[in-house]
């Protein structure tokens, strides 16, 4: 019978690895400069570089555009002046 045969195909091809993505360590030091545009730190106080926003509540910070900014959970935004 064919069905035994099909699933033992199935079976070599779910374990097969995949080969590792190029650059996996610069990722790091990417992801922690980003962090750190966000927040600025002085002393024991934190303070927050950009807009929260207002639908969404705190935590949840607006990306700045060149003319906008926009919440990227909700979709809000706010268009700047002209």
């Amino acid at each position: 019978m064919a069905e035994p045969e099909k699933a033992e195909k199935k079976a070599e091809k779910k374990t097969e690895k995949k080969p590792a993505a190029k650059g996996g360590a610069g990722k790091a030091k990417k992801k922690d400069r980003w962090l750190s545009s966000l927040y600025l730190i002085s002393g024991e106080k934190i303070q927050r570089q950009n807009k929260s926003c207002p639908k969404c509540g705190a935590g949840v910070f607006m990306a700045r555009h060149k003319d906008r900014a926009v919440c990227g959970k909700c979709r809000y935004a706010e268009f700047g002046k002209k």
